[in-house]
């Protein structure tokens, strides 16, 4: 694993991540709001990394997630839609060719990997984040069958 990635794993105290990468909880709003029947905080942010030989596997959430690139190289984020089965391919980074910070709405399917040898982003989200909401994709299932045929690459 890079320095660099090493270095930010143990400063800022990410642990493994079930999707993948490593991360840590740096922000938990104290008002909290009903949303889809969970009470929750109104908004959580975490960082999260990804080294290279890593990825963040196929996965939904409840809430709209923000990715905002920090630190590192470019990092490939991708999302299908599940109900017009579009996917889309979003390159975040700071050099000028990819987008600093992209929006996954809720509900649709994200998965992502650094395009060298580590990416930090910060993920915001609002509603905030709740594990009861949280979906990692199952192989054989009906939205991995159409990943594959909408181009997504398995990771």
């Amino acid at each position: 694993m890079d320095a660099r990635a090493e270095h930010l794993i143990s400063d800022l105290q990410l642990t493994p991540h079930p999707e993948g990468g490593h991360f840590r909880r740096i922000y938990e709003s104290a008002v909290t709001v009903v949303c889809l029947g969970r009470e929750r905080p109104a908004l959580t942010a975490i960082h999260f990394l990804l080294a290279a030989g890593e990825v963040s596997q196929w996965h939904r959430i409840d809430a709209d997630e923000s990715w905002h690139w920090q630190e590192g190289d470019a990092v490939e984020l991708l999302v299908f839609d599940p109900v017009s089965g579009a996917m889309a391919s979003t390159v975040l980074d700071r050099s000028g060719q990819g987008a600093s910070m992209h929006v996954v709405p809720a509900g649709h399917w994200q998965a992502a990997r650094p395009l060298g040898a580590y990416t930090l982003v910060a993920c915001t989200v609002s509603p905030g984040f709740v594990w009861e909401g949280f979906e990692l994709l199952g192989e054989g299932s009906e939205v991995a069958i159409a990943l594959v045929k909408a181009g997504g690459l398995p990771l």
